[in-house]
């Protein structure tokens, strides 16, 4: 009996002692940085292969679904307070309006492009000149677009006088109209009509003289890993990765701006 009772005895303390020892716990799970991109429209193709490229070679960054727009369209919603961590502009007045209102470190421009004629497959309109654009149905963007802006500097030089259907607030929209046939011409960037087999493409005289630079930017707003995860993100886009990807897609090699 006094056996038994030496062995409930030393049972329980054991148990005891088990309850008293610390209990091991599983290491919480880091949760991924989320971050907000927005571009202009003629970077949707490039910027989702980099947004693929950049996630997994930074596991712990994670980018919500890239807003594609007009660069005046966006950077007027980041002035007006959009809850934004990076800016990519297809031009640097956009760029500098933001940067001007103390909202984004320092940008760095990643890329250039240039201006093509677009034109529906087959030709109809006979377009082969910025020449002809006076004459045809033509599709230009706003002037406070980029592609707009770019475009009326192009026809300027060119002494030639359009008057547009219509002016359409991104790139996008300008090729869609385009490819759908609702204009005989429009004027985009070379990078938009490249492998697009709705529409055929001429490279018009000046082309060359009129450049658009691409900054991109990291906003200050938000906590300080929001925006060193933003940063990481604007160095892999102006870095060598992501401009494997965007000489791919046809932009011209990051360089410095010209442009006042």
């Amino acid at each position: 009996m006094r056996v038994l009772r030496a062995t409930v005895l030393l049972l329980a303390g054991l148990l005891a002692l088990s309850a008293c020892a610390p209990q091991e716990s599983a290491p919480p799970s880091e949760e991924p940085t989320v971050i907000t991109v927005a571009a202009a429209a003629s970077l949707q193709r490039a910027f989702g292969d980099i947004q693929q490229s950049f996630e997994k070679a930074n596991p712990d960054i994670r980018i919500e679904p890239i807003l594609y727009d007009g660069s005046s369209t966006l950077a007027t919603q980041i002035l007006e307070g959009a809850p934004i961590n990076v800016f990519a502009s297809a031009d640097t007045r956009n760029m500098r309006s933001v940067q001007e209102a103390g909202l984004t470190a320092e940008p760095r421009i990643f890329a250039t492009n240039t201006l093509a004629i677009a034109v529906p497959k087959g030709n109809p309109g006979h377009v082969t000149s910025l020449a002809d654009l006076a004459n045809a149905t033509t599709v230009l963007c706003a002037p406070q677009v980029p592609c707009g802006h770019a475009a009326q500097e192009l026809l300027r030089n060119a002494s030639v006088k359009v008057t547009p259907a219509s002016m359409e607030q991104n790139v996008t929209a300008v090729l869609a109209k385009v490819a759908a046939g609702e204009a005989e011409a429009g004027l985009v960037y070379a990078t938009d009509v490249a492998g697009d087999d709705a529409v055929e493409s001429i490279r018009p005289d000046g082309a060359d003289e009129v450049v658009n630079y691409y900054p991109a930017a990291a906003l200050t707003v938000g906590e300080q890993s929001t925006q060193e995860a933003a940063q990481r993100f604007v160095d892999f886009v102006a870095g060598g990765p992501g401009q494997q990807i965007l000489a791919r897609y046809g932009f011209g090699a990051r360089a410095e701006s010209s442009e006042n």
